[in-house]
């Protein structure tokens, strides 16, 4: 419940969250302002309300003085106080090597979507530039709220609008990697198989405690995952950094299969990570030894990842719902899982079509 005559509350998840709202147009618009305490949310809002005064004395022509860089430092640290450093960090990255240097000195009411597809789009790879359109519409989203700048948003060219077709593991490569893993098993390679069995991402396994598998429930919790960041912003220094999950659905309990439990049972210990007693597992070292398992194995090199689409698409093709797979993926909505991970394959194709030759085939028989 808010407390009395002030617009702060406290979270499910534990945090304190303050709403300032300004009216631009007509419309009402409103943002979250996050802390771990009371009085340190009062305190950010506080100044908020005071920033939110200054700006609202800008001038029409003192608007179109602001650079997209003015716009995307203020942005930058409005992520710093609100969102976790590893997304800070990424999005730090991805404006300062992606975006700045291109298009930092544009006035914001001079920038033309030519201009942008113009810098953005050139020798860069199709995920990058998604990246960077992503990150250039929230500084234009920021800038809209707080400059009472244009509402503008930047679609992403054709050319790389269209998802690319993502690996998943066929089933020749599925049985090679799954009968190379029950051979001498050991921890490694039950992680390999949970994270196949279950759709955990890298950073997820490598941070899974003891703990968080309920052996009398057959649960397996996600609580945190584990990533390697940049410190001070600089790429030679890091450092290994365990958060929450990635978003608050990532936070998930996932049911654990027969066969998975009796595997549990030959490796449970009462406490500690899976893979290491005191510390989680180096997201790097674990993914260089998934490489050497599929190098084992005689399948083709590729990423951690595509052990989550793997489990995915053969939920779906096994009569799985997709609303139950997108929970246990941890998406915050179903269309991700439809969109992104779930892959049919040409087996499932060819079953619906000689479904199909059946149904026709009653007709002239």
């Amino acid at each position: 419940m808010p407390r009395r005559g002030e617009n702060i509350r406290k979270r499910t998840d534990g945090r304190w969250e303050g709403r300032i709202s300004r009216t631009i147009e007509g419309k009402t618009i409103s943002r979250s302002i996050y802390g771990p305490t009371y009085a340190e949310v009062k305190q950010k809002l506080s100044a908020a309300k005071q920033e939110l005064e200054k700006r609202k004395k800008l001038t029409a022509e003192n608007q179109c003085l602001i650079t997209l860089d003015d716009a995307a430092q203020e942005w930058l640290n409005d992520v710093k106080q609100n969102r976790k450093d590893s997304t800070y960090t990424k999005y730090k990255t991805i404006y300062k090597n992606h975006i700045q240097k291109q298009l930092g000195e544009e006035l914001l009411c001079m920038l033309e979507k030519e201009k942008i597809e113009s810098q953005l789009s050139c020798s860069l790879s199709n995920s990058i530039v998604k990246s960077s359109y992503c990150v250039l519409n929230q500084i234009l989203s920021f800038s809209h709220t707080h400059y009472q700048t244009k509402e503008s948003n930047v679609k992403l060219p054709k050319s790389h609008a269209k998802n690319l077709p993502i690996k998943i593991f066929n089933h020749t490569e599925q049985a090679k990697l799954i009968s190379l893993l029950y051979q001498d098993m050991d921890i490694h390679k039950l992680g390999i198989l949970i994270c196949l069995s279950t759709g955990l991402r890298l950073g997820e396994i490598c941070a899974l405690k003891w703990t968080d598998i309920n052996m009398d429930l057959k649960i397996l919790h996600v609580n945190r995952t584990v990533q390697r960041v940049a410190v001070n912003e600089s790429k030679k220094r890091t450092q290994l950094l365990e958060t929450d999950p990635k978003t608050l659905c990532s936070k998930r309990q996932i049911p654990i299969s027969d066969r998975l439990y009796q595997l549990f049972l030959k490796f449970y210990k009462e406490e500690g990570y899976l893979f290491k007693k005191n510390k989680p597992m180096e997201p790097r070292t674990y993914q260089n030894k998934f490489k050497s398992y599929l190098n084992e194995a005689g399948i083709e090199q590729t990423h951690f990842h595509v052990l989550r689409h793997t489990f995915a698409t053969n939920c779906i093709s096994n009569g799985a719902d997709a609303k139950s797979v997108s929970e246990i993926l941890g998406h915050s909505d179903v269309k991700i899982t439809l969109n992104r991970y779930v892959h049919p394959t040409i087996d499932a194709k060819r079953n619906h079509l000689n479904l199909l030759d059946a149904h026709y085939r009653q007709y002239h028989m």
